[in-house]
């Protein structure tokens, strides 16, 4: 597929001049306990979407940051238009409400203590029916293809996710990271076994030992330290097992053809963080749990998730569009209303990874349009945060 500058998407052009696909207003609960609120506020306004979660008591820390980081960073994702935070008490909402503000776009705060739910919901139910109204008239603009910031993750992989979807995630990067898309890859654990690969793909040195002390870390502090006697019960997954994936090594170097022959990523992430060095491709330090690290990439920024999967993983998210793209006749077959890009024929050998790769632009494309993904259509709304360590 020839790519020029010039190629564009209907997409919604942000305060801060992101680019977003989607059009949400957003109910964000603080901590777990203002989970009822926001559902309620949702049920209340149409239009709306709740994201209540299980966290935000008593964290502290690096953990309390990872929160903090998630929630604003979701909150400030380009697919938001507007947004309300409900919270237990007005510190740490507010906290996340200014957090989220430095966008531009409207966020309104509210705290439960001394109000009760019934006040808090009415006046946040206000609040949002503003929000909705202001959002519904935004229009699609014309946007290069350049300004989006597409993710991506493995699910539930086999032999045909190396062979072939991985490898058509790559080769859309090797064609639209050189015209300045964002892209991102993860999953820290999922490297091991390829992690001298992973770290010459740097793209430079300073980078790549950055890279392998990231890595290393995980496997020492987390891993090796907590583990019981490998990770055979985790990874690979019974899935992997079962779809010709017998060792961690075989799952890591499937992983890696995600980012192409030609792609070198230039920057180490913090699990949510926001990239700052500029257009290119990033790694994000994040579990290899499909809902978790796809929440940790959208609150990173990311608006279009592209997610192979070679056993069917049915994982999807509230805020961002998860692509599926499958390489396996039986998965396709029997799964088909959870797959959007079918790239079977490489192994058929009558389709070309470098076709694939553009059948995969062409759904992101559609996606960034407005199609709705099967996730999407599906109802799968996975919403999971990641949690360091025990709460105090």
């Amino acid at each position: 597929m020839a790519l020029n500058g010039n190629s564009t998407v209907l997409a919604y052009r942000r305060e801060n001049d992101r680019v977003g696909v989607r059009n949400y207003v957003v109910i964000l609960p603080v901590d777990d306990i203002s989970n009822a609120a926001c559902e309620s506020v949702a049920n209340n306004i149409k239009g709306t979407i709740a994201l209540p979660h299980s966290y935000g008591r008593l964290q502290f820390g690096e953990d309390l940051d990872l929160h903090f980081r998630t929630m604003i960073g979701t909150g400030s994702n380009p697919n938001v238009a507007a947004v309300i935070v409900i919270g237990i008490e007005p510190g740490w909402t507010k906290r996340i409400v200014d957090g989220i503000a430095k966008t531009g776009k409207p966020v309104e705060g509210f705290s439960i203590e001394q109000n009760g739910d019934l006040k808090t919901i009415m006046d946040a139910s206000r609040k949002a029916k503003e929000f909705v109204h202001w959002a519904s008239e935004l229009p699609r603009v014309e946007c290069p293809i350049s300004d989006l910031w597409i993710s991506t993750k493995c699910g539930e992989s086999d032999t045909t996710t190396g062979l072939g979807s991985c490898p058509t995630v790559g080769n859309m990067y090797d064609k639209l990271i050189p015209e300045g898309i964002y892209g991102v890859f993860g999953e820290t654990s999922e490297i091991t076994g390829a992690e001298h690969i992973c770290k010459e793909r740097a793209a430079d040195p300073e980078t790549g030992e950055r890279w392998y002390k990231m890595w290393k870390a995980y496997q020492d502090d987390v891993i090796e330290a907590n583990k019981v006697d490998d990770l055979s019960e985790s990874q690979p997954t019974k899935g992997n097992i079962e779809g010709g994936l017998t060792t961690i090594e075989e799952k890591a170097l499937g992983n890696l053809e995600k980012i192409g022959r030609e792609c070198r990523y230039i920057d180490i992430l913090e699990p949510a963080e926001q990239p700052a060095k500029g257009p290119g491709l990033y790694f994000m330090d994040s579990s290899s749990a499909a809902a978790e690290c796809v929440t940790l990439m959208a609150a990173g920024g990311y608006v279009i998730h592209t997610f192979p999967t070679g056993q069917g993983n049915v994982v999807g998210n509230p805020i961002v569009p998860v692509i599926k793209i499958s390489a396996n006749p039986r998965t396709v077959r029997t799964m088909s209303e959870h797959i959007d890009v079918d790239v079977t024929g490489i192994l058929r050998r009558d389709m070309t990874i470098d076709e694939a790769g553009d059948s995969l632009i062409d759904m992101i494309r559609r996606t960034a349009n407005g199609r709705k993904t099967a996730a999407e259509a599906l109802g799968h709304r996975e919403f999971v945060m990641t949690k360091l360590y025990r709460s105090a």
